[in-house]
C-alpha cells in the first residue's frame, strides 16, 4: 500500500516545504509550519469533464449594470461601514481582539434584521445555543426570532442551510473552528480555512444569502490564517479598541461595494454596543480647555469628517537618550516631525522627553495630523495654550513646508458645526473653503509660521 504523502505548510503565508523548519523561509514567521496531508494528484494538471468546457459570455466595459441591491441591517453605523447595507450573496469577514464585541455586534445586527421581517441564521462553533440565548437576554433580544445553531462540520452546515429557504443573513462564529472531514488537517489550519471558507462563499453566492464570517486575530492585530481568505471575501472589517476605552471602531479594510477606511463608532455599555451618531462631539466631550499641549485635529476617516484632540507633553529629560512615547499615532511620523521642528524651525527638543496621545482611543493614519501634532508639541514646549476655538490640519514635509490635504471643505464644515471659529490650514487649502464661510482661515505655508503663532523663540 502506497504511503500517503505529507507536506509542511506555513499557516501564515501558505508556503509549502518538504521538511519542517522552525522559521518559514518565505514570510519569516517562527513556529508557523505544520505538517499536513499533501493534495492528491498533480497540481499542474486540470481535469476537464467531457474533454471541453463551456463558452463564457464576454461583455464590454460599456455594458449597463444595475447597482447592487442593499439589505439594511438596522444598525446605521454598521450600514455606513458596509457602504449602505449588506449586499445579497456577498461575503464579509469581521476580525477583532477577543472580547471586543464581534459576536455581540453581529447578534444585535441579526436581531435587528429579523425585526424587519427577514430571516437570519446564527451558527456558532464556540458557544452552545443556550449560551447565545443568555447573551441575547442580557442585551434585551430574547424575543428576536433568530435561528441559532452550534455546528463546526462544514458539510452539516451547508446541508442545514440548503434544506430550507435561503436566509437573508448567515453569521458564522468563527471561521477558525470549522473543519471538513474530507481533509486530515486540524481545524484552523490553512487547508481547512481555505476549504471551509470556499464552501460557505460558494453557497452564499448560489443562494443569495449575505454571509458574515467572524475571524480571530493574532497578537499583532492581523486576522489569523492565510491572507487568501481576505482575498476570497468581498469585504473585510476590523473591530478596533484600546484597552480601557469604552469606544469601539469598526473599520472597513476592504470593500468591493463601498469605500475603504470608512469607520463606524460604537460605545460598549451594559446593554451591548450602542451607536455613536456624532463621534466628534463624543471624542471632544472631556476636552480640558485652556491647557497647554493640546490641539484639535480635523481629520477624515473614510468619507466621515472626525474631530479629535491630540495631547502632547514635552518635559526636560534626565536621561542620556530622551524618551519618545506615542499612543494612537505612528512613532516614525513623530520622529520625523521632531526632526523637522529642530532642523527647520530651531525648536530644540533633543534634550526633552516627548509624549504624544490621541484622546479617546482612536488611531490616526493620515498625514494631515502633522500640523495638529506640531501645534500640540509647540504648545507644550512654550507652555502656551492653543486657542480653544481653533482646529488644525495639514501635512508637514521634510523641508518644513505645510502641504495641502484632501476634503478641506468637509473638515471645515464639521469644525464649524461643533462651534469652532478658526482653522489653521495649509496656505494652498484656502481655495477649498467654499461653503464653511462662518469659520476663519489662518493659512500657513511653512512650519515656522505655526511656531510664530505661539511666540516660541527660535534658536
Amino acid at each position: 500500500m502506497a504511503k500517503a504523502s505529507r507536506a509542511f505548510v506555513c499557516q501564515a503565508c501558505g508556503a509549502v516545504t518538504s521538511r519542517w523548519a522552525g522559521k518559514c523561509a518565505s514570510c519569516g514567521e517562527w513556529n508557523s509550519i505544520i505538517e499536513e496531508a499533501a493534495p492528491s494528484g498533480s497540481p499542474s494538471l486540470i481535469a476537464i469533464k467531457g474533454g471541453k468546457g463551456r463558452l463564457t459570455a464576454l461583455e464590454t466595459l460599456g455594458t449597463a449594470t444595475r447597482e447592487a441591491p442593499r439589505l439594511p441591517t438596522g444598525i446605521a453605523e454598521l450600514d455606513r461601514v458596509l457602504g449602505g447595507g449588506l449586499v445579497p450573496g456577498s461575503a464579509v469577514l469581521v476580525g477583532g481582539d477577543p472580547g471586543i464585541g464581534k459576536s455581540t455586534l453581529l447578534l444585535q445586527a441579526a436581531a435587528a434584521l429579523v425585526s424587519s421581517g427577514a430571516h437570519a441564521v446564527y451558527l456558532s462553533g464556540e458557544e452552545a445555543p443556550a449560551q447565545i440565548r443568555m447573551r441575547a437576554a442580557r442585551l434585551g433580544l430574547a424575543e428576536a426570532p433568530v435561528a441559532l445553531g452550534a455546528e463546526t462540520n462544514i458539510a452539516n452546515i451547508v446541508a442545514t442551510l440548503g434544506s430550507a429557504a435561503a436566509p437573508a443573513l448567515i453569521v458564522i462564529d468563527s471561521v477558525q473552528t470549522l473543519w471538513s472531514d474530507s481533509m486530515e488537517a486540524a481545524p484552523g489550519t490553512i487547508s481547512q480555512l481555505r476549504a471551509c471558507a470556499s464552501a460557505l462563499i460558494a453557497h452564499a453566492k448560489a443562494s443569495g444569502s449575505a454571509l458574515i464570517l467572524i475571524g480571530h486575530v493574532t497578537k499583532d492585530g492581523q486576522i489569523a490564517g492565510p491572507k487568501v481568505i481576505e482575498h476570497m471575501v468581498d469585504t473585510v472589517l476590523s473591530f478596533e479598541a484600546l484597552s480601557g476605552h469604552q469606544f469601539r471602531i469598526l473599520r472597513a479594510v476592504k470593500n468591493r461595494f463601498g469605500p475603504t477606511e470608512e469607520i463606524g463608532v460604537f460605545e460598549m455599555r451594559e446593554q451591548g454596543l450602542k451607536e455613536v451618531a456624532n463621534p466628534s462631539a463624543l471624542f471632544l466631550s472631556d476636552r480640558e480647555q485652556g491647557a497647554p499641549g493640546t490641539a484639535v485635529f480635523a481629520g477624515m476617516e473614510g468619507t466621515r469628517p472626525l474631530l479629535v484632540e491630540i495631547q502632547a507633553l514635552v518635559a526636560p529629560s534626565s536621561l542620556g537618550t530622551p524618551r519618545r512615547a506615542v499612543v494612537g499615532w505612528d512613532p516614525n511620523r513623530l520622529a520625523m516631525l521632531l526632526a523637522v521642528l529642530e532642523a527647520r524651525c530651531g525648536v530644540r527638543l533633543g534634550t526633552h522627553d516627548v509624549y504624544l496621545n490621541v484622546a479617546g482611543g482612536l488611531r490616526l493614519n493620515e498625514p494631515a495630523a502633522d500640523l495638529a501634532a506640531a501645534a500640540a508639541l509647540i504648545s507644550s514646549m512654550s507652555a502656551t495654550p492653543a486657542p480653544d476655538d481653533t482646529v488644525y490640519f495639514g501635512e508637514v514635509s521634510l523641508t518644513g513646508a505645510v502641504r495641502t490635504v484632501s476634503h478641506v471643505d468637509q473638515r471645515l464644515k464639521e469644525a464649524a458645526k461643533l462651534g469652532f471659529t478658526r482653522a489653521v490650514v495649509p496656505a494652498a487649502a484656502r481655495e477649498g473653503k467654499r461653503e464653511a464661510k462662518e469659520i476663519g482661515i489662518v493659512p500657513v505655508s511653512q512650519l515656522e509660521e505655526l511656531v510664530a503663532l505661539f511666540s516660541l523663540p527660535q534658536a
